[in-house]
């Protein structure tokens, strides 16, 4: 994402889902209690409604037992916790404001591990996106295994959009690519990749600096699968081994590696 926008490329990013059930209940607190306090240092008009939320939240919590639905007030802090990051993460990169975009698919909204299955309603907001900015390459995560699936579905939203715009025939998306990253819980198959871009050690840091911004998932992030490290380290070993084993192969060496895998071709060996 930085080497394309220092490259001169205009480059947008869209948030498929919220995620605000990987918040924990502490970063909430603390975001509520943040908002409260600021209403009433600048003494704005409606810090009573913010002192009941505040207190409204914060009951919330009070005898609250893992798995238990939040009430609708701490989705929504949660998801704008997420949201603010994930903005934030972007901006760093060197995202315009007006390229980050938030498509909240419907699937996700049920304050629960556990989501629906993907709907007519989601297929629909990601063909309309896609259609809205006609891009020349898209970029999407590939990463199958996450530990609730919220991945795979939203792959799917994606994959589902690309169906109909290849029987429509669209005129742009004829010349357009797709391709697929990890990170998070695998690194891509060697026999499997098309693309594989180098970094160097700032590279390397960018990325570490961008993911930081994700604060609420620093740390012990609330599913972090088996892997216990914090993401920003496993995607840094996962670079530097991609990387190491390339070298092994007789490539050039490299400090890291990101590696894509064209749609077009993973397609034909995968079911979703």
């Amino acid at each position: 994402m930085i080497k394309l926008i220092n490259q001169g490329h205009e480059v947008h990013v869209a948030y498929q889902t919220s995620v605000n059930i990987a918040v924990f209940d502490h970063d909430a607190k603390r975001f509520t209690d943040f908002v409260s306090e600021y209403m009433a240092a600048l003494k704005l008009p409606g810090f009573k409604d913010q002192e009941e939320l505040r207190k409204k939240v914060e009951e919330s919590f009070t005898g609250k037992k893992p798995g238990d639905l939040d009430i609708p007030e701490v989705q929504t802090i949660k998801g704008l916790i997420r949201k603010t990051e994930a903005r934030s993460a972007a901006l760093s990169c060197g995202v315009l404001r007006e390229n980050i975009h938030f498509m909240n698919l419907p699937f996700y909204h049920t304050g629960k591990v556990k989501k629906n299955p993907l709907g007519e309603e989601d297929i629909k907001i990601t063909l309309e996106f896609l259609e809205s900015i006609k891009p020349d390459y898209i970029y999407a995560a590939g990463d199958l295994t996450d530990p609730h699936g919220t991945h795979r579905v939203c792959f799917s939203a994606v994959l589902k959009a690309i169906d109909i715009l290849e029987k429509n025939k669209s005129q742009w998306f004829d010349k357009c690519m797709c391709y697929l990253y990890r990170g998070a819980w695998q690194e891509g198959e060697l026999e499997k990749i098309d693309v594989a871009v180098p970094m160097s050690p700032d590279e390397l840091f960018e990325k570490r600096l961008a993911i930081y911004k994700h604060q609420s998932q620093k740390d012990p992030a609330v599913f972090p699968g088996a892997d216990s490290r914090e993401f920003w380290q496993r995607s840094e070993f996962r670079n530097r081994e991609t990387a190491k084993k390339y070298d092994s192969l007789g490539l050039a060496e490299y400090e890291a590696l990101e590696v894509f895998v064209d749609l077009k071709n993973l397609r034909k060996m995968i079911t979703i």
